[in-house]
């Protein structure tokens, strides 16, 4: 059967707002799958996509250095950003207006037991979108997320990833940089990596571009990808 995946836009909300959110949804898809197992009900988890931008902010995943903030916390003032350390992988990544933040709360039992091909397929979907829009991206060996000229001495990363799982439920997910301010990430040294610069869909296109027309597209790319149906839900 077809896995249905619940899709909530949330629009510009605060990143702790969401984050508890996520966490709600996290929970109780958990806490479902462990009822399902007991046998106490034979209701199917249900499958969530939320669309979303940040205010300006810096997140730290579990196994990234502090270090890799450049600011004081006066600096982080007079940026107007905030700060969190966070229950995802990989280091430090900046969110903020016009960057479109992707979190799939998916229960991978009804798709592929894989965090690995999850990854990967993520990446796609952003890659293929990208390409609607006449930008060529890609993977760099190694690294995750998606890249621009992947394949050079050079590589400028437009979209970062990071997830937490757990009984295959996953959270957290993609910042993909299509109008950001890419001053912001000169606070940050980005996922730790300090050779390597970060771009944007303005950027590479000279031009601002529709946030709805690169979600809309996005979506589908998601849909294809993981071959689930959707449908747009209210919180």
């Amino acid at each position: 059967m077809t896995p249905l995946v619940h899709l909530q836009s949330l629009g510009l909300i605060d990143y702790k707002e969401a984050w508890d959110y996520q966490e709600q949804l996290f929970k109780g898809t958990i806490d479902e799958k462990i009822r399902i197992r007991n046998g106490e009900t034979e209701l199917k988890t249900k499958n969530y996509l939320l669309f979303c931008e940040h205010p300006h902010v810096y997140t730290l995943g579990k196994s990234g250095s502090e270090d890799n903030l450049l600011l004081s916390d006066q600096g982080l003032e007079e940026k107007e950003a905030q700060f969190y350390k966070i229950n995802r992988g990989g280091d430090i990544t900046y969110h903020g207006p016009g960057q479109l933040v992707v979190y799939p709360i998916f229960d991978l039992d009804q798709f592929f037991t894989d965090i690995h091909k999850y990854m990967r397929f993520l990446e796609e979907a952003v890659i293929l979108t990208l390409a609607t829009f006449g930008i060529k991206g890609g993977r760099v060996e190694g690294l995750t997320g998606v890249w621009i000229d992947f394949d050079t001495d050079h590589p400028r990363k437009i979209c970062a990833m990071g997830v937490k799982s757990s009984r295959w439920v996953t959270m957290h997910g993609i910042g993909f940089n299509v109008n950001s301010d890419l001053s912001y990430f000169s606070n940050i040294i980005p996922c730790g990596i300090d050779d390597k610069t970060v771009t944007s869909m303005q950027h590479e296109l000279g031009q601002k571009v529709s946030m709805e027309d690169v979600a809309a597209v996005l979506k589908d790319k998601l849909a294809d990808q993981f071959h689930y149906d959707y449908a747009e839900t209210t919180i």
